[in-house]
């Protein structure tokens, strides 16, 4: 990536408006070199204007002329031709190749409708898959409210040449209603245009006549992820998982946007003074298109490890937005749909941890100290408020909090697993975060809660018979539900409720018991909802993934991701990766499911932090630890950027039995822990050439768990740490 030195001005300084548009107008076009082997695998298309790739000829319908030549431009404009309503409705569907978003245009060669009454009407209907494509789309804004279409954007033709654009609203007013109207902005892969009329926009447009479309194009609105705005990226030894990362890195540009409560965000409530304007992450660009904190915990971290600086003060508007509207007893809200009062129980917890990410990946010390005592509350009055003094679990029905939902709605109750585990990983965060800044009373008084919490949770929650913690209790019994969640086992393997062999026992129960060809299910039985034990949600695998890689599991982690992301990347769309996948590996809301979540991106997150290791573990990654796992790859390379203008660089190769080699390259100044796999604690390690470890801890190494831990320190710009390890004395 190259910057011009406002771009680099602004990184350090956190002014996004410094900072070389990707939003509006063409992307920076830095010189490429055209060697990076990384670069074939990004997904942003040349240019913010898009043009579809195809023509879908097995779905043309009725009297259509050249129906390429809105394509190609040869053989001049695609025509429908509809003499009378009762002839069949003409149609052609384009294709976009993959998800995109943002504002269709359509230049129009002229239209006759022959009568010299209303003007041609033509449909638009939109959609991610050709499965829910029909005359309305698969989702419009309309649907959720502000309903001003019935699910198609409606156009009458003008005559002569002219370009049409998207722009939300009504072309007609009448009365209070209007006519002819558009719902603006979609994420779509695929358009179906139509001659055709809803019976309300009459007399304005009608059913028939004759319309030519000399090209269709999408100004995108989201951030356009070209090659040269990453400063983190990733390969393998597997191309296909190799894809996987830069397809996540698409999938969450697509959600990363301007907040435009007013034409194109959540109708249901969600327009906000404080967030227009600014850039955010979206859960989507479908829908809701509404920043919700809990996705934070994936898209966001996919942001800080792809694009860095580009994007993290998207996730930055959003952890604000949502402290400043923190309700008195602490409780802060989920997002800005139903005017910030969605009741969730679990958000509040999401926006401890995201803020921890976002000061350890950004070194934002500015928002921490902003931001300390909605941390204090969230944390000392709302959660206290809802914990069983004799049990000391967070517990799911207290002080009117029966009804509140979670990142599912889940019709859970109790002393939630989730819930309670998801504490202890916020509790020990923020005491982090504490530390940081000198809070040293509230850092020991969270740590210590941490603790009460874990051994409470472990004792109370943990099913002996299954070797796995229940999900939560029957409401009014207070009798455990004979069911496991995956959610609560994974971060509480995460959390270190649980490590060694119980949080790998639980993993392998786990993974027996939730298996499908296209992911683990995030419940092991039915017995809280029809169809969990089949469902599936890429945003609660990735802390399974993570778990799995946290224990030692490497190999059963990138397992369950092959059969995950397989599924996802095999399936239309393609390219992007789904909100949630119910029975039979279809589309878990059917046509409403959005096929490109931002929260589903952890294939991104886990091989950088895990496949290549790299993590901050100080705020700005002024101390940073390399850590990588082998999980089956002969050889992973790739950066994560850092606010030092500089990355941490990662190149690994497993060499069977000679041992494993790594290279790390690190900002000058700043302190790092790498961490070599190695087989047993016979292992030899050099650092440079100088063995730090023979198998007996040193002052520069160490073992721990099946890894040697090296002391080093960033050399900066081109230089490198190359540590050797041999699994034996004797071994080549």
């Amino acid at each position: 990536m190259r910057l011009s030195f406002s771009d680099i001005f602004a990184l350090m300084t956190g002014q996004w408006s410094l900072l070389s548009s990707v939003w509006k107008g063409e992307s920076p076009r830095s010189p490429v070199a055209d060697d990076i082997s990384w670069h074939r695998y990004v997904r942003a298309s040349a240019s913010r204007t898009i043009r579809p790739v195809r023509v879908i000829s097995d779905l043309t319908r009725g009297a259509v002329r050249n129906p390429s030549g809105l394509i190609s431009g040869e053989g001049g404009p695609t025509v429908l031709t509809r003499p009378q309503e009762s002839d069949d409705v003409p149609s052609v569907t384009v294709d976009f190749g993959q998800n995109t978003v943002g504002i269709l245009s359509i230049s129009f060669s002229g239209s006759s409708s022959g009568d010299g009454g209303g003007r041609p009407g033509v449909r638009l209907s939109f959609s991610e898959t050709l499965q829910f494509l029909s005359s309305v789309s698969d989702f419009s804004r309309s649907y959720n409210g502000d309903s001003i279409t019935p699910g198609s954007d409606q156009i009458a033709v003008r005559g002569g040449s002219y370009a049409w654009t998207a722009k939300h609203g009504c072309e007609v007013r009448d009365g209070d209603r209007g006519k002819v109207c558009v719902d603006g902005l979609h994420g779509f892969r695929y358009v179906r245009i139509s001659l055709d009329a809803i019976p309300s926009d009459a007399p304005y447009a009608v059913p028939y006549g004759e319309v030519g479309i000399a090209n269709v194009t999408l100004s995108l609105s989201a951030f356009h992820g070209t090659a040269e705005t990453f400063g983190g990226w990733f390969e393998c030894s597997d191309k296909e998982v190799t894809q996987w990362w830069f397809d996540g890195v698409y999938t969450n540009d697509l959600c990363i946007d301007e907040f435009r409560g007013r034409e194109d965000a959540e109708p249901r409530g969600a327009g906000s003074e404080t967030l227009e304007g600014k850039v955010v992450i979206h859960d989507a660009p479908k829908r809701d298109r509404d920043p919700y904190v809990g996705d934070l915990a994936v898209a966001a971290v996919t942001g800080y490890v792809s694009h860095g600086g580009l994007v993290a003060e998207a996730a930055g508007n959003v952890l604000a937005d949502l402290a400043v509207h923190q309700r008195a007893d602490g409780w802060i809200p989920p997002a800005s749909i139903n005017n910030y009062t969605l009741p969730l129980f679990d958000y509040p917890l999401w926006w401890v941890v995201c803020s921890h990410d976002y000061v350890w990946y950004t070194g934002d010390l500015d928002y921490l100290e902003s931001y300390y005592a909605n941390l204090v509350a969230v944390l000392d009055k709302w959660y206290t408020s809802v914990t069983d003094l004799k049990t000391k679990l967070v517990t799911k029905g207290l002080r009117g909090t029966g009804g509140y939902g979670d990142y599912a709605f889940l019709p859970r109750h109790g002393p939630v697993t989730y819930y309670n585990a998801l504490y202890v990983l916020a509790l020990r965060r923020a005491a982090e975060m504490a530390a940081e800044i000198g809070e040293a009373g509230d850092a020991g008084r969270w740590r210590r809660r941490a603790e009460e919490v874990s051994e409470a949770l472990e004792a109370r929650n943990f099913d002996k018979r299954i070797g796995a913690f229940y999900d939560g209790t029957r409401e009014g019994t207070g009798e455990f539900v004979k069911t496991h969640a995956q959610d609560g086992n994974s971060i509480a393997v995460l959390a270190d409720v649980v490590s060694g062999e119980r949080a790998r026992g639980i993993l392998e129960y786990y993974g027996r018991a939730s298996s499908h060809p296209y992911g683990n299910a995030f419940y092991d039985s039915d017995a809280v909802g029809q169809g969990f034990s089949q469902r599936v949600y890429a945003f609660v695998s990735y802390f399974e993934m993570a778990a799995r890689f946290k224990a030692g599991m490497g190999e059963s982690a990138v397992e369950e991701m092959k059969r995950l992301y397989g599924w996802m990347g095999g399936h239309d769309p393609g390219v992007t990766f789904w909100e949630g996948i119910g029975v039979g590996g279809r589309p878990y809301e059917d046509g409403y499911t959005s096929m490109a979540h931002g929260w589903s991106t952890g294939v991104v997150p886990v091989l950088s932090g895990h496949v290549l290791g790299i993590r901050p573990t100080s705020p700005g990654f002024g101390n940073w630890s390399v850590t990588p796992s082998i999980g089956g790859f002969g050889w992973a390379r790739g950066a994560v950027p850092t606010p030092k203008g500089e990355g941490v660089e990662v190149d690994w190769e497993d060499r069977g039995e000679k041992g494993f080699r790594i290279v790390v390259k690190a900002p000058k100044g700043t302190g790092g822990v790498i961490g070599v796999p190695v087989r047993g604690r016979e292992a030899v390690v050099e650092v440079s050439g100088v063995v730090v470890y023979d198998g007996r801890d040193g002052t520069r190494g160490r073992f721990d768990e099946g890894r040697v831990l090296v002391d080093v320190e960033g050399k900066g710009v081109g230089e490198e740490i190359v540590v050797l390890v041999r699994w034996a004395p004797d071994s080549l």
